[in-house]
């Protein structure tokens, strides 16, 4: 793709947009910028539908930006303007759930190992601002969600790695079968002497061997006494087993042997905001899963436990199917405090399934919870909901969660 002289239209100006226009004007293209919000940012024009019927020779949309307001035009994300211009292979990780610590272990286990490694795109540093730091000896371990996967044509991951796939962003593809078709162009895009990491215990995963033209290589938890004892994995859960055997697939096709994978598990350290322990208070524990933005993630949050929880849940709905926590919460949770404006839905969904406290906000929720708990319970915040209702996103909505828990911990709360 010749960028120079270029008349492109980035859209989004959070992140990943911004990298975007800072990539596409330091290569000579002509930016134009634009954003639903007004930011002070070079070529800066709000976001109309007339905006798009201008002569664009590229249109790059953000991530959190839906491929329908370009009304049909050619677009493409970050990621894919990235394709041409990042060095060295590619580690593509996806899933509904467990991408960002999946992404973060194979990283550990790579800079463990000696492996030269960065990480990025949907965690941390987007795709495209790695084009600078990328070089052909050095992997480039990557995190990517369906959104940037949706608009991907010859971004190809050496390694492409689904973890598992679940309803989720209904509210943005419509239907499950978009969803799980933007995970699939992972594989679609790969070439012969690829590989292709898949679950084999995921329906949607198993399918997606028919996309690649790569090798396929299967990944359970079953096998996980074969890498190392359960017990040693640092991070809770069934799910994190899966998680550990498919960063495990990943790290030895990049070279690292079993033995120096599994040193490297047992140093790692869970994710900040993915089943985070806080704290605990006479006998009452916290744990921060913010991250659990949609219901299979809580599921896996409370899979975790054995009981006596009180669930806080809610944020903006993304039209899921809370009823599948029905189960769950009756034989685990004293109750689940519901928050933000999902919280009539989930009520809704929940009825009769377990206590319900109508909390309204996290502050409330937390200090209803802490009121009622008793020594041996947990407060869990597993939302199953996206933050964007009262916080500007799952970190910010976790920090804040954290301060309130440490207010309790150190006497401090109001």
């Amino acid at each position: 793709m010749k960028i120079e002289g270029i008349k492109a239209l980035v859209v989004g100006m959070e992140k990943s947009g911004r990298a975007s226009a800072d990539f596409l004007r330091a290569h000579g293209a002509d930016v134009t910028t634009a954003d639903l919000k007004p930011h002070d940012v070079p070529g800066f024009r709000l976001q109309t539908d007339a905006l798009f019927d201008e002569n664009w020779g590229l249109i790059v949309l953000s991530p959190g930006v839906p491929i329908e307001v370009a009304h049909g035009r050619d677009v493409i994300g970050e990621v894919e303007l990235a394709a041409e211009h990042l060095q060295g292979p590619v580690i593509g990780i996806t899933g509904t759930n467990g991408k960002t610590t999946t992404t973060s272990l194979v990283g550990h286990i790579l800079k463990s190992a000696g492996v030269p490694v960065q990480v990025g795109g949907n965690i941390g540093t987007p795709v495209i601002a790695m084009t600078e730091t990328s070089r052909p000896d050095q992997w480039n371990v990557l995190e990517l969600s369906s959104f940037q996967l949706q608009t991907i044509r010859t971004f190809r991951a050496h390694v492409g790695v689904c973890l598992n796939v679940t309803q989720n962003h209904l509210d943005r593809h419509h239907t499950f079968e978009n969803y799980a078709a933007a995970k699939g162009n992972l594989f679609r895009t790969q070439q012969a002497g690829d590989y292709a990491v898949l679950n084999a215990t995921d329906p949607i995963c198993r399918s997606f061997a028919a996309l690649t033209p790569g090798t396929t290589v299967w990944f359970t938890a079953d096998n996980a006494d074969e890498l190392m004892p359960i017990t040693e994995i640092p991070i809770p859960g069934r799910h994190n087993v899966e998680n550990v055997m498919a960063a495990a697939a990943a790290a030895r096709l990049a070279g690292v042997s079993n033995a120096d994978i599994a040193a490297a598990v047992r140093t790692f350290k869970a994710v900040e905001h993915r089943l985070e322990f806080v704290a605990e208070k006479n006998g009452v524990r916290f744990y921060n899963d913010s991250k659990a933005t949609s219901v299979d993630a809580t599921i896996k949050a409370l899979d975790s436990f054995e009981g006596n929880l009180w669930v806080i849940l809610g944020g903006k709905d993304k039209g899921s199917d809370y009823t599948v926590l029905r189960d769950r919460l009756h034989n685990k949770a004293h109750a689940a405090l519901l928050i933000g404006a999902a919280a009539e839905k989930i009520a809704l969904h929940l009825n009769g399934a377990v206590e319900l406290i109508d909390a309204g906000t996290l502050d409330r929720a937390l200090a209803e919870a802490w009121s009622k708990a008793k020594p041996g319970d947990t407060v869990l915040l597993a939302p199953a909901c996206a933050s964007f209702d009262q916080f500007q996103s799952y970190e910010q909505r976790g920090r804040i969660f954290k301060e309130l828990v440490n207010g309790i911990a150190n006497g401090t709360e109001t």
